[in-house]
């Protein structure tokens, strides 16, 4: 059973299509990264599927007992969100906040799963430091374990290795592709790095303000545009 479902949608603003004929569908456990150059309407997805942009033709629709509020989402930081001056538990225990429905205070099982997404992330010991006096490795772990209190199905996380060194952005994609395998979460990773979405992804969606390509990454390595923009490197 598909947990997404883009059925040739299309995105306009002011009655101008950016993005059109989206079609793809995303299954329990797949990875799939998003790529395409800048203006290529990435960003217009994200908001598509976070329901924040309905589509002018097509649908986008959720399966499997899937919630829209039951996205984790990453997004892109800015320099205010790095100076957010709150402690790293409370940054994570957040991400539980559409769960409190009528409540007002947060239950001991959301804790629970905020100090078990803390420990996944391996950043137990920073729960009572300043957010701001992380590194962005160290952030970027936070505000995954923040999405991954949200959600137990479906991550979606929008440029997560931006402006991290290689060590630190090299250990973000492996915790991301153990939380795909180990618990099962499907992913959809909007990247400018082609080269690691074929490494780590199930699957690619390439965009260029309409659908050049939805396929398996190895389809992909083998077709004439991920050749071309692979480079010839095979990888």
């Amino acid at each position: 059973m598909a947990i997404l479902t883009c059925e040739n949608a299309s995105f306009s603003y002011d009655g101008v299509t950016v993005l059109e004929g989206v079609d793809f569908s995303l299954k329990a456990g797949d990875y799939l990264c998003v790529v395409g150059e800048n203006g290529s309407g990435k960003s217009t997805l994200i908001r598509g599927l976070l329901s924040l942009k309905a589509p002018s033709k097509g649908r986008i629709t959720l399966g499997d007992g899937l919630k829209k509020t039951e996205i984790g989402y990453l997004p892109q930081q800015t320099n205010i969100q790095r100076d957010f001056p709150a402690s790293v538990w409370e940054v994570v225990l957040s991400g539980c906040l559409n769960s409190l429905g009528s409540r007002l205070t947060y239950s001991a099982e959301d804790k629970k799963r905020a100090a078990a997404n803390l420990e996944r992330m391996g950043i137990e010991e920073l729960k009572d430091k300043s957010y701001q006096a992380l590194s962005g490795g160290q952030q970027q772990r936070v505000l995954l374990a923040r999405a991954l209190c949200a959600t137990k199905k479906l991550l979606l996380l929008d440029e997560p290795v931006t402006g991290l060194d290689p060590v630190a952005a090299g250990e973000m994609y492996n915790l991301i592709k153990l939380v795909n395998l180990c618990d099962d979460i499907s992913v959809i990773m909007v990247t400018h790095d082609i080269h690691e979405a074929v490494r780590y992804a199930t699957h690619i969606l390439h965009l260029g303000h309409r659908q050049l390509f939805f396929g398996t990454a190895a389809e992909y390595k083998k077709s004439a545009l991920g050749r071309r923009f692979l480079g010839g490197s095979g990888i």
